[in-house]
Formats: C-alpha cells, structure tokens, sequence
C-alpha cells in the first residue's frame, strides 16, 4: 500500500537530552520504549516499542501474569504505581517480591 512507512516494532528517533543507555527505558512524551544501543543526545537511535523484556522492578513487589505496570523514571524500575508514572505494558511471567526483575510486554493494555 502506498501509505505504509514501517511496522513500529522499532522506531528510530533522535535521543533525547542526556542520550540513551542500551536497554534502558526511554520516554520521548508520550512515545516510550526500550534502548538498541547507547547514544549521545540528538544521535539517532532506535527504540524497540514491542516485545517482551526483562526489566529492573520495585524491590519487594510481588507481580501477577496480566498486571500493568508502570515506569518509575526517577528510580529506573517499573512498578504497579500509576500516580506520577508511565504505564508500559504488562506482566507476562509473575515475578516474586524478592526478584530483581519482571517481564513485561511493551505497549499498554487497552483496559
């Protein structure tokens, strides 16, 4: 089709202020997503907006199959917690209060 520019499974922007740290999050507005590589601020870079990640969660958070989660920006986890975060998607795997790490699917549930 005439109209199709790409499948945004990855989307390559500029970094934002401060650069990109290779599978960190990244937020970008309201345009999120996870880090290819380390780049310095305005280097393109392209951000996977799809898949399924392992990610840093909330020290001592239990996380069910089907949970939403949410970015913490200023701590670099993700979390239950909607007040002042970003929500990202959602849990795939449950993920015990003493894990370091949850995996979540990238993009937000519809409900």
């Amino acid at each position: 089709m005439k109209n199709f520019v790409e499948a945004g499974k990855s989307i390559t922007v500029p970094a934002p202020a401060g650069g990109t740290v290779s599978g960190k999050m990244v937020i970008i507005g309201s345009l999120f997503g996870i880090a290819s590589v380390t780049a310095a601020e305005t280097v393109p870079v392209a951000l996977q907006t799809e898949g399924v990640f392992a990610y840093p969660k909330t020290a001592a958070l239990a996380v069910a199959v089907g949970d939403k989660l949410y970015y913490d920006a200023t701590n670099d986890v993700l979390n239950k917690t909607a007040s002042g975060n970003k929500l990202v998607g959602v849990a795939v795997e449950a993920a015990a209060d003493a894990a370091a790490t949850v995996n979540v699917k990238l993009g937000a549930p519809a409900f």
